[in-house]
């Protein structure tokens, strides 16, 4: 079985970051997801993060921002204050990208859209004490 969505789009409102009462971070927001049907119309949709995303996703996101989200849907039930049952359909998301610009001052400046960029740049790795082995050399131990 396979639960796995992943939407493009811009968020309705700034998130907003509360805190469980373990201490655990969780923010929500709300993506507006544009579809072509016979006329564009747009889905909002629920999105839930959680933990150190979570802080992420409230330091760096604001209303209009443009991200993509990865996660997997999930259903919930409650009961309101006037008893009645309130059902609830969500992302929870597992991984954000901000794809805003640079310049647009909500994300960080390492990220490049690669979930990775921020860890190694070209132009920084240093390879001094890096011993560089000859392919003709005997002492190659495989």
């Amino acid at each position: 079985m396979l639960n796995r969505v992943i939407l493009i789009g811009r968020l309705t409102k700034d998130p907003e970051l509360r805190y469980s009462g373990q201490g655990t971070a969780v923010c929500t927001f709300t993506l507006a997801v544009g579809r072509k049907f016979k006329r564009d119309e747009t889905d909002f949709i629920p999105i839930v993060t959680w933990q150190k995303l979570a802080e992420h996703c409230a330091n760096y996101l604001k209303k209009g921002s443009q991200c993509a989200v990865e996660g997997r849907i999930q259903t919930r039930n409650y009961e309101n204050q006037e008893g009645r049952k309130v059902y609830v359909t969500e992302v929870v998301a597992e991984d954000v990208r901000f794809l805003d610009s640079k310049g647009g001052g909500n994300k960080p400046e390492a990220d490049t859209g690669d979930k990775w960029a921020h860890l190694v740049k070209d132009d920084e790795i240093n390879l001094d004490g890096v011993k560089v082995v000859d392919s003709d050399d005997d002492d190659i131990p495989f």
